[in-house]
């Protein structure tokens, strides 16, 4: 899932420093959807960081070109990828669209905002992976405007099976520059969390759902 290890590190150490994930064993966050987590990400933040924004965008782009060549269009997934994906589009010098979880109510009721052709090539960028819906949704709705879906890149991924099952069966490829087992080791490596914590952070993500309960 993730192209290189070095960069794997380094997206950790940058998402760990500006605090876009925050990890908290003793006190764990919860999350909408009900679930106790002792790690929270918002890799929004990363956006007020013009070095590490500037990082992230041309990792994406390296490692697009890598996997695909140049695509015709980059596409963000409202809204947590809708800043991230526009400056990998302009790094890249390509178009930008962006896809809403559904269509507007009004107006013209689009889901997908911006010029789209048919039989373009597209390639998707994500902030997050947690279960993969969102990002599936978003494919799902590309594809219905006749276009073909190269593959899609996130940030970060927790890594959940349930995730790599979703994608599996909706036959998109997928990638990230960094991934949970690498941020565990390297929080563990720079003193952010200890052994125990790390062991506490290992359970959660076997079990998330029944975790803390």
């Amino acid at each position: 899932m993730i192209l290189n290890k070095e960069t794997a590190i380094k997206t950790a150490e940058l998402l760990l420093q500006i605090k876009a994930i925050k990890l908290e064993p003793q006190e764990p966050f919860t999350w909408a959807s009900g679930w106790k987590s002792p790690i929270y990400c918002d890799n929004r933040i990363i956006l007020s960081y013009p070095t590490i924004r500037n990082y992230i965008r041309e990792q994406f782009a390296r490692q697009i070109e890598d996997l695909y060549g140049k695509p015709d269009v980059i596409a963000g997934v409202a809204t947590g990828a809708i800043g991230i994906g526009m400056l990998v589009a302009e790094y890249m010098n390509l178009p930008f669209v962006y896809v809403r979880p559904e269509a507007k109510g009004h107006g013209r009721k689009n889901q997908i905002e911006g010029r789209l052709e048919k039989g373009q090539n597209v390639v998707v960028i994500e902030d997050l992976i947690s279960t993969g819906g969102s990002s599936i949704n978003a494919v799902k709705a590309l594809k219905e405007a006749n276009v073909n879906i190269k593959g899609l890149l996130a940030i970060f991924t927790y890594g959940f099976d349930i995730a790599t099952e979703n994608f599996k069966e909706a036959k998109v490829d997928l990638h990230t520059l960094g991934n949970y087992e690498h941020l565990i080791e390297t929080a563990l490596k720079t003193n952010y969390i200890n052994a125990d914590e790390a062991e506490t952070l290992k359970t959660w993500r076997q079990d998330p759902s029944k975790w803390n309960q």
